[in-house]
């Protein structure tokens, strides 16, 4: 076991680096405080003269007091659908959190952004948060407030696959599985809406505002000529004393949440998976600290070691193959007392021997994964299958090593060892994005295309096919291949520099946690609280299947 916290070295650069990510990270806090806020103040204003409560009230009193919640998608829709206003955290708010003593995921509309209405970018947060419950057996709860499918961008939520009508498939899937799910109706619950709470396992309902039909009073008086009005139409007493429909009705939302937590709190107690924990311990580094050791320009080099310092229970660290395949950390450690599988791309310039002579060095550039390390890494996600440890990768990868004397290693061949082992993998991958995530190398790192049951981003992130300077003079020399000496020196840098800052942009961490490409913009302070609780949500899924891999190249 290797002790790590004497690698850490506090100085000047040090102290530069943790003073502009902790900077850039109280940016983005506010920047999500305001998202949290949904509508605005006077969308707010006029949903509580309904008498309901904001979502984030529901929630404050729908979780278990102390304990973590940790939310999916809160920048969900950022920079999207301007035309149309905006969409604040898509419209609502998921994530994983305790109630009655069980971990569940809980998916609220937030009815003061477009009265709850459903964007594209909802749908997708909506199915990420059943996708994360089906993978980990994960109880569901519905807080159900909204005015259904945003009808001017119809045809991109209604159709497809992954559209809305998925929500409900799931629905089936779920309760197929045996994960229970329960729906408070709080709101208007209208039109395709209103199989999510049916579909679910139980449903209530909230008196004089829940309300659930097929077709609204609008919609029923332009097909059949009825005019009716709202609560007679599908309202609380009608749905549950009449149809019987919803199962149980309440007066308010209070005693509405305060039934789906004693419901949810007689469940059977869960199995749990037999993932190893011990007593939980602190970093021998401050963990509050860690952004000190990632350089304020993602270019420059870093010690992965000392990273990991201030992440693992103890700074301790029993390390798998350490004096080869050394672009790639592997090793296993503890955080919050869970062991972990540990695969980190080293930032640090390292030396490896080549051939006999033990004074011949070959220098290789940190965050490259070469095919000594493709190969270890490999071979140590394997064992970890074999094990039963669950996985957390650490990327700050610039893609696979290229060039004449990569492709006589083989470095496709163990490139695609590497990544068909972790697309085979059947323990839980836990992703964080610590720094640069390019081309094929986000894929070997457990990427979202590659299912880890979790992926967040830290604010140094940057996720792009490669980084924005060799985007930006690809795409100019592509462009200008034609033209020659037509283009001149100062439009070439005008190009240029419009080129690298759209790209720049896109690989900025909001733009992709905006599309759920990951599942939130961690602040580096709370990762092992949040490690700890994904892992602990990875345990409710039992039974680990059998770990196989297709034909590798040897």
């Amino acid at each position: 076991m290797r002790q790590l916290s004497g690698l850490v070295l506090h100085g000047s650069g040090f102290d530069a680096n943790r003073a502009h990510w902790r900077g850039i990270m109280d940016g983005l806090l506010e920047e999500e405080t305001a998202l949290h806020a949904g509508g605005g103040t006077k969308a707010a204003d006029r949903h509580r003269s309904q008498g309901k409560m904001l979502a984030r009230e529901r929630l404050r009193l729908l979780l278990d007091p102390g304990k973590p919640f940790v939310e999916i998608g809160v920048w969900a829709g950022w920079g999207m659908y301007e035309d149309w206003g905006g969409a604040p955290s898509a419209g609502c708010v998921t994530g994983i959190g305790t109630v009655g003593g069980r971990r569940c995921v809980v998916v609220a509309n937030d009815a003061t952004v477009k009265a709850g209405a459903w964007f594209p970018i909802t749908c997708k947060k909506i199915l990420r948060a059943q996708e994360i419950a089906l993978e980990n057996r994960l109880p569901v709860i519905y807080l159900v407030d909204s005015a259904g499918v945003f009808l001017p961008l119809q045809d991109e939520i209604f159709p497809d696959k992954e559209h809305f009508g998925r929500v409900f498939y799931n629905n089936a899937r779920l309760s197929a599985e045996g994960i229970y799910q329960i729906a408070a109706i709080m709101g208007p619950c209208v039109a395709g809406g209103a199989y999510l709470p049916i579909m679910s396992d139980e449903a209530l309902i909230v008196e004089g505002t829940g309300s659930i039909f097929l077709a609204g009073p609008h919609l029923v008086k332009a097909a059949i000529g009825e005019q009716i009005e709202t609560d007679a139409l599908g309202g609380a007493e009608v749905q549950t004393d009449i149809s019987m429909v919803v199962d149980d009705r309440f007066p308010d939302d209070a005693s509405c949440l305060s039934a789906v937590r004693e419901r949810v709190g007689g469940l059977a107690a869960p199995h749990l998976a037999p993932f190893d924990r011990t007593e939980p311990a602190e970093p021998g580094v401050d963990p509050a600290e860690v952004m000190g050791v990632i350089p304020a320009d993602r270019t420059r080099p870093y010690d992965t070691y000392s990273l990991l310092a201030h992440l693992l229970d103890r700074s301790e660290f029993d390390e798998y193959k350490a004096t080869s395949g050394r672009t790639l950390v592997c090793g296993v450690g503890r955080i919050e007392g869970w062991a972990l599988g540990i695969v980190a791309n080293q930032r640090a310039v390292v030396a490896r021997k080549r051939g006999l002579d033990p004074k011949e060095r070959e220098m290789q550039i940190g965050g490259v994964i070469y095919a000594d390390a493709a190969d270890k890494g490999a071979r140590f996600i394997q064992l970890c299958n074999q094990k039963g440890i669950p996985l957390l990768f650490l990327q700050d990868v610039t893609g696979f090593m290229v060039g004449s004397r990569a492709e006589r290693e083989g470095i496709i061949k163990d490139g695609a060892k590497m990544v068909n082992v972790v697309a085979n993998s059947v323990v839980p991958k836990i992703t964080i994005v610590v720094g640069n995530s390019y081309g094929a190398g986000n894929y070997a790192m457990a990427g979202k295309a590659y299912g880890p049951r979790f992926i967040f981003a830290w604010p140094s992130a940057s996720i792009a096919v490669m980084g924005g300077e060799q985007a930006a003079q690809t795409l100019l020399g592509i462009q200008l291949k034609n033209r020659g000496k037509d283009v001149s020196e100062g439009e070439k840098r005008q190009r240029l520099e419009e080129i690298r800052s759209r790209y720049e942009a896109a690989a900025d961490p909001r733009y992709a946690a905006a599309r759920i490409w990951v599942d939130g913009i961690l602040d580096p302070d709370r990762t092992r609280e949040a490690i700890s609780s994904c892992v602990e949500a990875c345990a409710h899924q039992p039974e680990i299947p059998p770990f196989r891999c297709g034909v590798l190249q040897t």
